[in-house]
């Protein structure tokens, strides 16, 4: 599934050269996890102001209104002035004067969605529980701190929740906890406040790692110039299981929460 990272990476690679276009028309495939919210026509005449993120969504500024943007498990975007003809897996075109943005999802678990705003009601649904950004200014160590206290709940079921910090995925949840030394199952709050700013550090840091490796390709994430991420080729232990730690040489180990698999060195990681 696309996490953060490679919603960031989208962003970066079609946000300039989309902004101030002027759209054209709006082709719709087969129907995605949720309706359009307007007829396809509404759109066009509008313009492209700017894109911009909150957690997996990518929110397009228009003249009259926003257009939210999920990938959904397996769905990439792309961008330019000559793609190629509609596939049966593109359920969204939006053609405008600077080029065509394409919506490609092979499981249709992806949406686009038209709302007048971000205090719209049904974008108030879909961005209203969001936790904070984990790369903006916004997220303290100490609130961070306060909100794992509340929870039992293992510590990577709370960063995957998103309720408390928005878009560690599972791979990168996996990466955050081992460099933050902390192992998957621990109770949320049992950490400590020194151990709960090492692991913000880890978020961050994670986190902007991927965005400058491309994000990660497991299957067939690319971003909007069809281009793979390589994150995953720097993995500490994300699909690791059985394989050597990269610091301590003690062998990874692989286990199940929440039916997603979870990657950790027991000799670098405490409980």
């Amino acid at each position: 599934m696309p996490e953060l990272p490679e919603v960031e990476v989208t962003r970066l690679s079609f946000a300039g050269r989309i902004a101030g276009a002027r759209i054209e028309a709006v082709v719709m495939g087969k129907p995605l996890r949720w309706p359009l919210g307007c007829e396809a026509q509404t759109l066009t005449g509008q313009h492209i102001k700017t894109v911009r993120r909150r957690g997996k969504y990518l929110l397009i500024d228009l003249s009259g209104g926003l257009l939210l943007m999920h990938l959904g498990m397996s769905g990439s975007v792309s961008f330019g002035l000559h793609l190629q003809p509609v596939g049966k897996h593109d359920h969204f075109d939006m053609v405008t004067s600077l080029g065509t943005l394409r919506l490609h999802d092979p499981r249709r678990f992806g949406a686009v969605v038209y709302v007048s705003g971000e205090d719209d009601p049904v974008a108030q649904k879909l961005l209203g529980r969001l936790g904070v950004e984990p790369l903006g200014d916004e997220f303290d160590a100490l609130v961070f701190h306060q909100a794992l206290q509340g929870r039992k709940t293992a510590i990577k079921q709370v960063l995957l929740e998103g309720q408390v910090v928005v878009g560690v995925g599972n791979i990168y949840a996996s990466e955050v906890l081992f460099l933050a030394g902390i192992r998957p199952a621990t109770p949320a709050l049992r950490i400590s406040k020194p151990r709960a700013a090492r692991l913000r550090q880890a978020i961050r840091q994670v986190l902007t790692q991927a965005v400058a490796k491309g994000g990660s390709t497991l299957r067939d994430f690319s971003n909007a110039d069809g281009e793979a991420g390589h994150f995953q080729l720097d993995a500490m232990v994300y699909d690791r299981a059985g394989l050597p730690c990269k610091v301590c040489a003690a062998p990874i180990k692989g286990i199940r929460q929440g039916q997603r698999s979870t990657f950790y060195c027991a000799h670098c990681q405490k409980p």
